[in-house]
């Protein structure tokens, strides 16, 4: 699958209820822009707010962050992608076999769903991370993650503005950074 190499914005749906987040999204029809669905929203409203974006003709990012087991995070990736959302995420920390089964999951082609991982929650600093048994900065950290992404075959990851440099560097041109 080719990435697209345009710069897309992608406007977060931070909102608790369905009909606000409807709202909103009506207002970026035709803008171009795509809309992220978090986990409170999805909780909330579950697959029918996805469906009532793509009818609303907008591209959807569904930021579950998966991770779990292999053969559980390959499955939330199908039904994902029976959503029809245009991008998914999951953890890097899961592993090279959940990345790779994240990854298989989605099969090939144009239609499927972008794949991109987080690294390092932007909240953690290199003593929350110590605390949990990384003995890295949070940007080193990143870098290892992003390349363990691109090496199972996602197309890019969740990261900073700071630390876009060094993971297209480490990574590629064309390895996504959102």
């Amino acid at each position: 699958m080719s990435v697209e190499a345009e710069r897309v914005i992608i406007v977060a749906l931070d909102f608790a209820e369905g009909r606000e987040a409807l709202a909103f999204a009506d207002r970026l029809r035709g803008t171009g822009c795509a809309v992220k669905v978090g986990k409170e929203l999805f909780t909330r409203e579950g697959p029918a707010i996805c469906r009532a974006l793509h009818e609303r003709g907008l591209r959807v990012f569904l930021d579950l962050k998966f991770h779990d087991i292999p053969n559980t995070v390959a499955a939330a990736c199908r039904a994902a992608a029976d959503l029809g959302v245009w991008m998914v995420n999951v953890h890097a920390s899961g592993g090279r076999e959940m990345l790779v089964a994240a990854r298989a999951a989605l099969g090939e082609g144009a239609a499927r769903p972008l794949l991109v991982a987080v690294t390092v929650l932007t909240s953690l600093d290199a003593a929350q991370l110590k605390e949990v048994g990384i003995d890295a900065t949070p940007a080193a950290q990143v870098l290892r993650l992003a390349q363990l992404a691109a090496a199972a075959g996602l197309d890019g990851v969740v990261c900073s503005p700071q630390e876009i440099a060094v993971v297209k560097a480490a990574c590629g041109a064309d390895f996504l950074t959102v």
